[in-house]
């Protein structure tokens, strides 16, 4: 992408978010929804499509202008780029990483333009950030498969088109081996979809349950075809590791937001007949978040230049997720606690926010994972002993 279109894009994205979103943090937080015109809007911005290759009609973002843009959309509700995040994201990875040209052909486009919303089923009961113990299985039968299970956190499943959904194909490899992925389009009988659940935060970005009873997909279901048996794994490792520096991007974006609503509130709450600013432990809560703030951006964006490079698509990413992760709460704290009791109140955007971090430490891998990914890559055979 040519600076000034990416400049273009990031101007149009920035006012969006702080003209139209903004104003509907409260209402979308109440209802657990955004609003149709707002989804309308991300459509025609290209939002759903800024990680997919322009030929197949995304915006074809590199790494490093993606963090860019996630830094943007950062600022608001984290809801709000759960609508699209998969299908520039884990979801839209996967056909990207491990999909046949006819696969791509026929459903990246759908997913760039929004016609299409994905899923990423890896996640079960027993099987998260480390899905050696997944047990959803996929048998052959005839030219197609059968696949039977069940998933748990499934990001957008209540309004997904289709779901990669990840299966044991070979019952008798060990631990992540014997893994594959499948096209599950919404509607294929036997696939259902759980109640919403009500979680501590990020109300607007919908997760539930999948089931798989006696799901019968073709043969062109299967991720990659026959090249792609048994290969699931090493799929969503690649798609995994370029969600976290995705990622850590937006929780940087959100640290910006929070380094905002505290400085602002410092400025205007009145404490002893004078800010609260001209105090200096507060002055040094707010340092450290602008610290905090300034490390995570500089980490992130030269964990994508590398990343983009091609010289580290894994450690980085880990340590870029687990570090802004981590941060981001720590900001959202501080925050928190430079409000007062007025940083305890529903309706108060830090409150809001600092419940919305939580999740950041959670899902893509969560921090003690990254912690295992970041050493063992440092420590080598040493690691396992």
């Amino acid at each position: 992408m040519e600076p000034s279109d990416l400049a273009d894009v990031l101007s149009a994205v920035r006012t969006f978010i702080r003209k139209e979103v903004v104003p509907l943090e409260e209402q979308i937080d109440a209802e657990d929804a955004i609003p149709e015109r707002i989804i309308a809007t991300c459509k025609e911005m290209g939002l759903y499509g800024f990680a997919i290759p322009q030929e197949y009609g995304g915006l074809g973002m590199t790494l490093v202008e993606e963090a860019q843009l996630a830094f943007e959309l950062g600022w608001t509700t984290p809801a709000l780029r759960s609508l699209f995040g998969t299908n520039n994201g884990i979801a839209g990875q996967v056909l990207l990483v491990g999909g046949t040209d006819e696969q791509k052909k026929t459903w990246l486009p759908r997913l760039a333009s929004g016609e299409v919303t994905a899923s990423f089923g890896l996640t079960e009961a027993d099987a998260g950030s480390d899905p050696s113990g997944l047990v959803t299985a996929a048998r052959r039968d005839g030219t197609g498969w059968v696949i039977n299970g069940s998933k748990r956190f499934i990001t957008n499943a209540p309004v997904a088109d289709v779901i990669m959904v990840f299966a044991r194909t070979n019952p008798d490899a060990a631990g992540n081996r014997g893994i594959s992925t499948f096209l599950v389009p919404a509607g294929t009988p036997g696939l259902t979809i759980g109640p919403k659940d009500h979680k501590m935060g990020q109300f607007g970005a919908w997760t539930a349950d999948v089931h798989l009873d006696d799901v019968r997909v073709p043969a062109e279901a299967l991720v990659g075809g026959e090249a792609g048996l048994d290969q699931g794994f090493r799929t969503a490792t690649k798609c995994l590791a370029h969600g976290r520096a995705h990622i850590a991007a937006l929780c940087v974006g959100m640290a910006g937001r929070l380094v905002h609503e505290s400085v602002e509130f410092a400025k205007t709450r009145q404490q002893g007949g004078r800010p609260i600013a001209s105090y200096q432990l507060i002055q040094g809560l707010i340092a450290d978040s602008i610290t905090d703030h300034y490390a995570g951006r500089a980490l992130v964006l030269d964990v994508a230049r590398a990343y983009d490079a091609g010289t580290d698509k894994v450690q980085g990413p880990s340590a870029a997720k687990y570090f802004a992760s981590e941060m981001v709460g720590r900001v959202a704290d501080r925050a928190v606690q430079v409000h007062g009791g007025a940083g305890y109140l529903r309706g108060v955007a830090v409150e809001r926010f600092y419940r919305d971090a939580r999740l950041f430490r959670i899902y893509e891998g969560t921090s003690q994972i990254q912690q295992v990914i970041i050493a063992r890559l440092a420590l080598g055979a040493a690691a396992r002993g």
